[in-house]
């Protein structure tokens, strides 16, 4: 292999290094936006997608979402179990070891935002 092959190798790697996962899909967006009008009402919500950190504990549980695109109201649980906003370019903009970024469960259903709390704080 020569000198070239190797930089390129390089390159490729540094490209896709750190590259943060898109934490809203268009379905997510449009769900969350419809609900940003019920504020902090659990039983009228969904929980319609689950952020979080893959080398810690915390979670972010989104339930409405402000038409910026931004500012977002759910559940955390973190160091407790708290409802409040956050910040979607926050989330987006954290870079941890390993080149990894806070990540949204593929998996994650929607669920009843009352359900989710009390399991949450059982």
């Amino acid at each position: 292999m020569d000198v070239t092959s190797v930089k390129e190798i390089n390159n490729k790697k540094q490209k896709g290094k750190g590259k943060a996962m898109k934490l809203l899909t268009k379905k997510i967006t449009e769900q969350a936006t419809k609900q940003f009008d019920k504020g902090s009402d659990l039983d009228e919500q969904m929980i319609v997608a689950k952020f979080f950190d893959p080398m810690g504990s915390w979670r972010w549980y989104l339930m409405n979402l402000a038409d910026d695109k931004d500012y977002a109201w759910g559940i955390v649980d973190g160091h407790a179990v708290e409802m409040g906003s956050f910040s979607i370019r926050e989330l987006q903009s954290i870079q941890l070891p390993l080149g990894l970024g806070i990540e949204r469960d593929k998996y994650f259903e929607p669920v009843k935002a009352s359900e989710l709390w009390k399991e949450l704080n059982a």
